[in-house]
C-alpha cells in the first residue's frame, strides 16, 4: 500500500510536469498576427472571464483597420457577436484586454468601444504593440523624476473598493480628478486568498492598495510568455514605469448601465507587479512589488472603539500621499462612526529607505466644527506631498505608521494673559512667563515658560509674541495683505538649503497645542515705535531710554526668513491654543540690566498686550490704510474675541499648504 502510494506520488508529478511542458510549448507556439495581413471580413474568437474564473469566448468578426487611431499606432476595427455578447449587453468594462484569435494566430486585444451605444462594435488593439512593453525600461531603470505629472490621459475605470466607504472614495476622486474614477464597492470571493498562475483570457487586477483595504481596476490578460504578461489593451493611468500590484481576480457578475458596462469583481491573490502603463496597454511579471506598508492605529476615546489597519499602498509621487491619507480617513471614518466637530490628537512616522535620517515624526492636533475626520488627515497628505515632490532627492518611502485619538470634545484653549520677567535682559539672559490659558468651559490654568535670548540679540527693543502654536501673528497676517501674498506665492518665496534645511521645517513647525515665544519681527511689529499710529500699545511701564550711540538697530528679517538660531521656544499643552499677544523686552549691556533692576524694584515684569483683532479685522484695516483706535484694540469684549479667533487660528498657514 505504501508503494502504491508512492507510485501514485511519482505518476502525479510526472503528469503535472507533462502538463507544465504543454503548456510551456503552447506558450512559445504562440503565432501573432501582424497588422498587414489582416483583411475586412476575416473572422475568429476572444476569451474572456464572465463568471468566476472560467474563461470563455464569443465571436469576432474583423471591419477594417485604422490607421494611427490608437495611443500606440493602428486600431483594428471589429464586431462582437454571440450569446455571451447578448447576455452582457456588449463589450463591458473589464473585458480589456480579452485576447482576440484569426487563423488560430493572436491578433490582440479588445480595447475601445463607444460609450451610449450596444456596445458591440468596437477597436483591438495589435499584440505586437502590447509585447513592445517588455523592451521598455522598468522604474529602477530609470532616473526619477519628482515633478507633478500634467500631461496624462483620463481613462474612465472602475475600482474595485474592498473597505472603503464612499466619503473618502469621494476625497479621493477630488485630489485625483484628472482620473475620473469610479469607486465600485464590492465583496470579497472565497477565491480570493488563492494565488492562480495567469492565462490569456484571465481576469487580473492592478491594484494601488492591498492588505485590510483593496482597490485596484479589473481587467483581462492578452498573452503570457513565461514570466511576463500584458493586459488591457490601453492605459490604465499611463503612468509609464510604475509598480501597481497585480491580483488575481474573481468575477461576481456583469452589470449593465446606460454609458458602459463593467466587470464587478474582486480583487483577489497578489501574485505579482505590473511595471509598466502606456498607450498600448500593461505589461507585469511574477515578481512582487514593494509598495509601502501604511500601519493605522485609530482609537475613539468617546467610544473606546479601536481599529488597526495595515495597508500596502504603491510608491508614486502623485498617488503615495493621496492614497496613505485615504486609507487614514477611511479608518477613521469606521472606527468613531460618526460625522461632525471634535478633536484630533495626531502622531505619525514616514521612514525613508534613504536610512534614518531622512525620516519624518510629527504630533498635531487638530479641532474642527464640521468634519474632523477629514481635517485629521489634511496635514499627513500635505507633508507626504511635500516629501514625493521636493527638488532636492528622490524619496523612497519605507514605511508609514499613524497614530490618531478622536473625541467629540472641544479641547481648546485662550490665551487670556501672559506676563514677563525681567523687563531688561542682556543677550543670553533667561526671561521667565506666566501664562494663563482659558479651556473652553474649564478653569483657567497657569503654565510657566523660559526664553532665552540670543547670545547675539542686538541692543533695543525686543518683541516677543506669545501665541498658541496654530495662530499666525496678526502683523504678518495685515503684511500679507499689504503686500498681496497669499499662501500659494508664500510658498513659491520660500526656499530651503536642502533637503536637511526642508526635513527641519518640516519636524520644527509648530503644533497648534504648543504655547509659543517667539521674537516677532520689529519691521512688522504693532506695537508703538514712535512713529505711526498702531492697534497694539508699548508694554505699560516706563523703560530707559538708551543713548542712541548705545543701541545697536535691529536685525531686518522678512516674512520667513530663517534665522541660524531658534529665537522660540515652545510647551505642548493639551488644548489646541488660540490667541496672542505681545511684549516689549528692553535688550542692554550687563551693567545698564543691573543699574536698572537694582533701582526698578516694582518694574520687574511686565504684562503683554493681547490681540483681540481677528484676521478680517486686519484686512480691513489694511484696506482702509488707517490703524484700529489704541482703546478699541484693548477693550473688545473677550467673548466676542473667543468667538472670532477661530477665522485666523483654525487652519494654520505654514509649509503645510493644500495642493
Amino acid at each position: 500500500m505504501k508503494r502504491l502510494r508512492k507510485l501514485r506520488h511519482m505518476a502525479g508529478k510526472v503528469c503535472l510536469a507533462v502538463l507544465c511542458c504543454a503548456v510551456s510549448f503552447s506558450v512559445y507556439a504562440e503565432q501573432f498576427m501582424p497588422v498587414s495581413e489582416v483583411r475586412p471580413g476575416m473572422t475568429g474568437y476572444a476569451k474572456t472571464v464572465a463568471r468566476g474564473t472560467e474563461i470563455e469566448t464569443f465571436p469576432v468578426e474583423i471591419l477594417g483597420v485604422m490607421k494611427n487611431s490608437g495611443p500606440s499606432g493602428d486600431l483594428i476595427l471589429a464586431r462582437f457577436s454571440g450569446p455571451l455578447i447578448e447576455q452582457t449587453g456588449g463589450i463591458a468594462q473589464g473585458m480589456s484586454g480579452s485576447p482576440v484569435y484569426v487563423d488560430g494566430k493572436l491578433l490582440g486585444a479588445v480595447a475601445y468601444g463607444w460609450s451610449f451605444t450596444n456596445s458591440k462594435v468596437g477597436m483591438i488593439t495589435p499584440i505586437e504593440d502590447m509585447v513592445k512593453l517588455w523592451n521598455v525600461p522598468v522604474r529602477e531603470e530609470i532616473r526619477p523624476f519628482n515633478a507633478r505629472e500634467s500631461s496624462l490621459i483620463p481613462v474612465n475605470t472602475p475600482l474595485m473598493a474592498s473597505g472603503f466607504d464612499a466619503v473618502s472614495m469621494d476625497w479621493m476622486k477630488q485630489k485625483l480628478p484628472q482620473y475620473k474614477f469610479m469607486p465600485v464597492d464590492t465583496a470579497t470571493a472565497a477565491e480570493d486568498s488563492q494565488a492562480m498562475p495567469l492565462e490569456a483570457g484571465s481576469s487580473v487586477a492592478a491594484a494601488f492598495v492591498n492588505g485590510d483595504m483593496k482597490l485596484g481596476a479589473i481587467g483581462t490578460v492578452t498573452y503570457v510568455d513565461k514570466d511576463q504578461i500584458v493586459a488591457f489593451g490601453h492605459p490604465f493611468l499611463k503612468k509609464g514605469s510604475i509598480n501597481y500590484f497585480m491580483h488575481n481576480a474573481y468575477i461576481f457578475t456583469i452589470v449593465n448601465n446606460m454609458a458602459s458596462s463593467f466587470k464587478l469583481g474582486s480583487v483577489g491573490a497578489e501574485i505579482g507587479r505590473i511595471d509598466q502603463d502606456r498607450g498600448a496597454g500593461i505589461a507585469g511579471n511574477y515578481r512582487l512589488a514593494p509598495g509601502i506598508p501604511v500601519v493605522i492605529h485609530i482609537r475613539d476615546l468617546d467610544t473606546a472603539a479601536a481599529n488597526l489597519k495595515r495597508v500596502k499602498i504603491v510608491e508614486d509621487n502623485e498617488l503615495t500621499p493621496v492614497l496613505a491619507a485615504t486609507t487614514v480617513y477611511n479608518t477613521a471614518n469606521k472606527t468613531i462612526d460618526r460625522m461632525g466637530g471634535g478633536t484630533v490628537t495626531l502622531d505619525y512616522t514616514i521612514r525613508s529607505s534613504n536610512g534614518r535620517d531622512k525620516d519624518i515624526t510629527r504630533h498635531n492636533m487638530y479641532y474642527s466644527e464640521d468634519n474632523i475626520n477629514e481635517k485629521s488627515i489634511d496635514e499627513l497628505y500635505n507633508v507626504l506631498d511635500i516629501l514625493k515632490h521636493n527638488e532636492f532627492i528622490d524619496y523612497p518611502i519605507l514605511d508609514i505608521t499613524v497614530n490618531a485619538d478622536y473625541s467629540q470634545a472641544r479641547k481648546q484653549a485662550r490665551i487670556i494673559d501672559a506676563t514677563a520677567a525681567p523687563v531688561v535682559a542682556s543677550p543670553g539672559d533667561t526671561i521667565y512667563f506666566k501664562i494663563t490659558l482659558h479651556p473652553y468651559r474649564g478653569a483657567d490654568e497657569v503654565k510657566t515658560m523660559t526664553f532665552t535670548v540670543p547670545k547675539d540679540q542686538p541692543y533695543g527693543d525686543m518683541v516677543l509674541e506669545v501665541r498658541g502654536g496654530g495662530v499666525i501673528p496678526l502683523p504678518y497676517l495685515i503684511e500679507k495683505q499689504r503686500y498681496n501674498l497669499t499662501d500659494e506665492i508664500i510658498e513659491r518665496l520660500r526656499h530651503y538649503k536642502d533637503f536637511d534645511d526642508l526635513k527641519k521645517a518640516i519636524e520644527k513647525e509648530d503644533a497648534n497645542n504648543d504655547l509659543v515665544i517667539e521674537i516677532l519681527d520689529q519691521n512688522v511689529s504693532m506695537i508703538d515705535d514712535d512713529s505711526k499710529k498702531t492697534a497694539k500699545v508699548k508694554l505699560q511701564a516706563r523703560e530707559p531710554r538708551e543713548n542712541p550711540k548705545d543701541v545697536l538697530q535691529p536685525k531686518k528679517k522678512g516674512l520667513h526668513e530663517d534665522t541660524d538660531e531658534d529665537q522660540k521656544s515652545s510647551l505642548p499643552t493639551p488644548y489646541i491654543v488660540k490667541g496672542d499677544g505681545q511684549i516689549t523686552i528692553k535688550i542692554v549691556s550687563p551693567e545698564k540690566r543691573d543699574k536698572f533692576l537694582a533701582g526698578h524694584h516694582t518694574l520687574r515684569s511686565g504684562k503683554a498686550v493681547m490681540s483681540t483683532e481677528t484676521e478680517d479685522a486686519a484686512q480691513t484695516a489694511e484696506h482702509s490704510d488707517k490703524a484700529v483706535d489704541q482703546d478699541k484694540g484693548t477693550n473688545q469684549d473677550k467673548g466676542t474675541n473667543q468667538d472670532k479667533e477661530k477665522s485666523s487660528g483654525e487652519d494654520k498657514k505654514s509649509i503645510f499648504l493644500s495642493r
